[in-house]
Order: structure tokens, then sequence, then C-alpha cells
């Protein structure tokens, strides 16, 4: 081989090794810049004398810390109606750390238990504090606290039912304040006094407020022409002003009712587009674009609580697009989510899993859903 061509080959074969070299740092940057998915922040595990952490809510406090307050259980039962009380972890970085050790927020209150946090900044400043005391079968009843000094203190509880007796669910994560200030929140009962079956079919109300939480009224109950199995609603405010309620049922999807008149009324619920199995959705407004998210099990075939999704919509709930998936363990049992935006970069899912009767809690970059 001559000298020059000998000279070429290696000029040629070190522009190659220059070459691949800048394409695979060009990959492993674009690769670090991808990686904006879910990231699992902590996980509430289950120990002796802790057989269940279940059913949370976040609040951002005016320091920047994010508290997340939960249903504690205690002593052997992982049941529904077993003995918890309320506890709090918090985090001084956007959710990326969280506190090693509970505190006990609220004591067991109920005869049964307290559980299903809703936490929500009211538009005066102030933080209410919603969970459900529940003493038997036919008496749970939804509850509020009030803050005035960001979660340090709380208001002795009062009732957010009072018209009725009976036995009510409100989801952790579900109290919206309207855009006037109106708070909404939906229910459904399942059993009242002197009646001691428990009952599928939920029958559906929402209750309104106009005084910050110390007064509450019901609306009209939810139309159910079809008798099916409605459980667990949901509330969203829409760009509209209309109010519309997502709703756990048996059929296969989830129903929704629509009210336009700031939940005073309702229409009567009709399957959505919402294929899910008998557990509860979760639906929030993005901050920074405005378009809904949704997080639920998008499995309307076997009635498994997986695998656990996420999806947006840009036109108000009338589509979803972008569906990914956040667990996808055949066995898993994933439900009971709350979402919460710390800020436009930050997203903190929280949710349940029936499996491990524990509590995960998941950091997202918004980005990564479009």
């Amino acid at each position: 081989m001559h000298k020059n061509s000998l000279g070429h080959t290696i000029k040629l074969i070190l522009c190659l090794l220059i070459i691949s070299g800048m394409s695979c740092r060009n990959r492993s940057s674009d690769n670090k810049s991808e990686n904006i998915g879910p990231e699992d922040v902590l996980k509430l595990t289950t120990g002796p004398g802790n057989p269940r952490n279940s059913e949370g809510d976040f609040i951002t406090l005016k320091d920047g810390r994010i508290l997340y307050i939960y249903s504690h259980y205690f002593g052997n039962s992982a049941d529904d109606h077993a003995h918890a009380y309320l506890a709090g972890r918090s985090s001084s970085d956007k959710g990326k750390t969280w506190t090693k050790e509970d505190v006990k927020i609220i004591d067991q209150e109920g005869k049964m238990n307290v559980m299903s946090v809703s936490l929500l900044r009211l538009q005066n400043g102030d933080i209410a504090f919603f969970y459900l005391r529940k003493n038997s079968t036919t008496d749970c009843i939804p509850m509020i606290r009030i803050s005035h000094d960001e979660a340090k203190t709380w208001s002795e509880p009062s009732r957010c039912i009072t018209d009725k007796e009976g036995y009510f669910v409100l989801n952790n994560n579900r109290v919206i304040q309207m855009k006037n200030g109106r708070l909404l929140l939906a229910v459904a009962m399942h059993g009242m006094p002197g009646d001691e079956k428990f009952h599928s079919v939920g029958r559906l109300w929402s209750y309104y407020s106009d005084d910050n939480g110390r007064t509450w009224t019901a609306s009209a109950e939810v139309a159910n022409p079809g008798n099916i199995v409605t459980q667990e609603p949901g509330l969203i405010e829409l760009k509209n002003g209309e109010i519309m309620m997502f709703v756990r049922t048996t059929s296969g999807v989830q129903y929704f009712s629509w009210s336009k008149d700031k939940g005073e009324t309702w229409s009567p619920v009709e399957p959505g587009n919402l294929k899910s199995p008998c557990s509860p959705a979760s639906i929030a407004r993005i901050p920074s674009t405005g378009d809904l998210i949704v997080v639920w099990n998008d499995n309307g075939d076997d009635q498994k609580r997986t695998p656990l999704n996420i999806a947006i919509s840009k036109d108000d709930g009338k589509t979803w697009i972008n569906n990914r998936v956040l667990e996808n363990d055949p066995k898993g049992s994933y439900c009971y989510t709350a979402i919460h935006f710390t800020d436009q970069n930050n997203l903190l899912i929280g949710y349940f899993n029936w499996t491990t009767v524990g509590v995960t809690i998941k950091k997202i970059n918004p980005d990564w859903l479009y």
C-alpha cells in the first residue's frame, strides 16, 4: 500500500471515530433531556402495626413545602372500616425527597376511622381540610377543618352534610372551589339509619358552600334512569362555566353528569368516553396549558384496577389523547389517586395499591404528557 493511501485511510478512520463519539454524546444528551417521565419519589409501605396506607392529598404551603396527608391504618386489619388516623409527610424540594417519619395530623375521631383526605387552598388564603369521619356502616359524614396558619393548627371539625344522616362517600382529592368562590363537593350515599344493608347503587348529590365552608346546601339528587351502580363521584369546572361530574360504575366506563347552575341541579348520568373498571378516576386542570388531565384505570374489560393510565384533553373532556401508562403490573390494583401541580414544571401523583396496601407518589414533568 502506498504511503499516501495509508495516510488517507488513517485520517478516514479517525474522522469516523470522532463522528461516532459525537453521535454517542448527542444521543446521551438527548436521552437525558427526555428523562422527564414518572419517577417514584416516595413509597409509604406497611409494617408491623401499620397494615395499610392510603387515600391522601397534597397542599403546597406558602413557605414552599408540600404537605401530603393520608390515611394511616393501625392494628391488624387493612379493611375499609378498620382503625385509621390521618398522618402527614412533607417535602421541601418540590417533591424530590420527603420526611422519613409520620406526623399525626388528626387522631381517629370516628368509631371506625377517619380517611379520604381532600386539601384545598381557598381563594382567601386559608387551607380547607376535608375527610370522612366513619362511625358505622350507616354513619359516615364528610368533615371540614380550616387552617389560618399554614397547617400549623386546625379549627374544630364541622359537618359538611347536616340535612341528612347516612353513609356518605367523599373520595380523596375531590373538593373544588369554583371561579366565583363557591366550594363544591360530590357524594354518594350507600346507607342510612334503620337500613343496615350497604347499597352498591349510591345516590348522588353535590353540596355547595358560598361562605368558605361554614354552611352547606344540598343540590337536587342526580337522576340515575338506568339504576346502574354509581359510586365515588368527582367534579371539575369546565371553561364554559359548567361543572362536570364523573362517576365510578360497573358498566365498563366512567359515567358523567353536567350542571349548568354551579352544582344546584344535574343532568341524568350517562356513559362517557373513558373505558374503566369499577374504580374512581381523577381529573384536574393543567395550570400551564389549561388542558385537562385524567388519571384512571384504562381497563373496562375485566374490572381489574390495572393498568394505571394518564391522558390529556384539549377540549374539556370531549376527547382524550396522549394516553400513557403509569403502572402496568398485571397483579397491581391502583386507585384513589391525587393530582397536584407544585408549579408549571412539577406534577405529583399519589395513589394507593391494593396489592401492597401502600401509597406511591410519582413526580412528573408535565412536558412528558405532551
